[in-house]
C-alpha cells in the first residue's frame, strides 16, 4: 500500500513539474507578444503622425502617394490619438470614445491622461509643432493584464499543489499508523488471551488473591489498550458515557502506577455528567496526559485533574507543576514524531489531538505554562 500511495505521489509530481512548465512558457510568451504588439502600435502611430507631416508640408504630392498617406492616416482604427498643437489646443481627435469628444471638459481630462503616458510623437506642420499623444489600444491594455492572470493562477495552483499533497501524505501516514497500530492490536490479542487463561487458573490457588486482583487489573489494561489500537484508523463510535465515571476510573488506575511522590487530586463540579464519548479512546488520552506530567514533574510534584460543566463546553483541565513548555514548542507538541524524551516516538500527543479534535470534534490545547508553575493541558468537549 505505502509502496503504491508513493508510486503514486511521485507521478503527481511529475505532472506538477509538466503543468509549472506550460504555466511559465505561457507568461514568458504572452509577454513576449504584449511587447511585441505595443512596438506595432508605436510604429503605426509614427507611420500616422508622419504621414500627416508629409501631407501638411508637401504641395508636390501625386495623387498615388496622397492616396497611400491617407490610406496610412485612416489604417489606424484601433489606437486612441489626438492631434494638440503648441499652443495646448485639440486640432484632431481619433479613435476616442463619442461620449468624450462631444464633452469638452473629459476630452482635456482624457488628453491630460494621455499625456502624463509619456507617449507622444512631435510633427512639424506649417502652422508650427503640433503633438500626437496616444494610448495603447483595448486590446493590448487588455493583453497586458494577461500575465498577472496567469501568475494569479500559478499562485492559486500552487497552493493548491501544496494543500493536495500535504494531504496525500497525510493520508500515506495515517494508513501507516493505522495499518501497524492494528497488527500490533492484533499481535496483543493472542498473548493477552493466554494471560486471561492464568489469571483465571491462579484464582483457583491458594494464594494472595489481592496479588491477582492487581495482576486482573493490568491484564484488563491491556485488553483496553488492544482494543484502542485496534480502534485507530476506524470510524469512531460515540456513546453516552459517564464522563465523571470514566476520567475518575482512569486517574485511580494511573494514580496507583506511577511514583507516590506525585500527588495526585481529582475534582468536579458534579458527580455524574452524561455525554457523547468513545470511553476507550478517551481514557487514553487522559492516561497520556497523566503520564506526561508525571515525567515533567520527575515523578515528583502535585497533579490535578479537574472537570466543570458549566459553561458552553465541558471543560477537563490536566495540571501539574512542572517544569513547563517553552512559547514557541507549545503547538509543535502535538506535531507527530515531535518528542524531547530521550525515549518515544514522539506520538502521543498528535494521537490524542487527533481523538479529541477528530473523533469527539472537540479540543485540546496548552491553556498555560511557565517554569515557575508547571503546565495546564485544557480538554473542551461539547455538551
Amino acid at each position: 500500500m505505502i509502496n503504491f500511495l508513493t508510486k503514486k505521489l511521485n507521478k503527481r509530481w511529475i505532472g506538477f513539474i509538466i503543468i509549472f512548465t506550460i504555466f511559465v512558457v505561457t507568461v514568458w510568451s504572452s509577454n513576449k507578444i504584449v511587447q511585441e504588439l505595443k512596438r506595432e502600435e508605436h510604429k503605426r502611430v509614427e507611420n500616422y503622425a508622419k504621414s500627416l507631416e508629409l501631407i501638411s508640408s508637401s504641395e508636390f504630392l501625386d495623387s498615388r502617394t496622397q492616396d497611400f498617406l491617407f490610406k496610412l492616416i485612416e489604417d489606424n482604427k484601433t489606437i486612441p490619438v489626438a492631434l494638440i498643437d503648441d499652443k495646448g489646443n485639440i486640432s484632431d481627435t481619433k479613435n476616442i470614445d463619442e461620449a468624450i469628444t462631444n464633452n469638452e471638459a473629459q476630452l482635456k481630462k482624457y488628453v491630460l491622461a494621455m499625456k502624463r503616458d509619456d507617449q507622444t510623437i512631435e510633427v512639424d506642420l506649417p502652422e508650427g509643432k503640433n503633438y500626437v499623444y496616444f494610448k495603447n489600444s483595448k486590446l493590448l491594455n487588455q493583453l497586458q493584464y494577461y500575465p498577472l492572470i496567469i501568475i494569479l493562477l500559478i499562485l492559486l495552483f500552487f497552493g493548491f499543489a501544496y494543500w493536495y499533497f500535504k494531504t496525500i501524505r497525510d493520508t500515506e501516514k495515517s494508513y501507516l499508523w493505522a495499518g501497524m497500530a492494528k497488527e500490533t492490536a492484533h499481535q496483543i490479542g493472542t498473548p493477552l488471551s493466554s494471560l486471561m487463561g492464568w489469571v483465571e487458573l491462579l484464582k483457583l490457588e491458594d494464594i494472595d488473591q489481592m496479588s491477582v486482583i492487581e495482576i486482573e487489573k493490568d491484564v484488563d489494561r491491556l485488553k483496553h489498550i488492544a482494543d484502542r489500537f485496534s480502534k485507530i484508523g476506524s470510524t469512531s463510535e460515540l456513546k453516552k458515557n459517564d464522563l465523571i465515571a470514566t476520567t475518575k476510573q482512569t486517574v485511580n488506575y494511573i494514580s496507583q502506577r506511577i511514583s507516590k511522590k506525585t500527588e495526585v487530586n481529582f475534582t468536579t463540579d458534579v458527580d455524574e455528567y452524561l455525554i457523547n464519548l468513545n470511553e476507550s479512546l478517551y481514557s487514553w488520552v487522559i492516561e497520556n496526559l497523566m503520564k506526561n506530567a508525571a515525567d515533567a514533574m520527575q515523578n515528583k510534584g502535585v497533579l490535578d485533574i479537574s472537570i466543570y460543566t458549566k459553561g458552553k463546553f465541558v471543560e477537563i483541565l490536566v495540571s501539574d507543576t512542572g517544569s513547563g513548555i517553552p512559547t514557541k514548542l507549545q503547538r509543535k507538541i502535538f506535531e507527530p514524531g515531535f518528542t524531547t524524551k530521550k525515549r518515544g516516538w514522539g506520538l502521543g500527543l498528535s494521537l490524542a489531538k487527533r481523538i479529541i479534535e477528530e473523533y469527539h470534534k472537540g479540543k485540546i490545547f496548552v491553556s498555560k505554562s511557565s517554569k515557575e508553575t508547571g503546565t495546564q493541558f485544557k480538554i473542551l468537549l461539547k455538551k
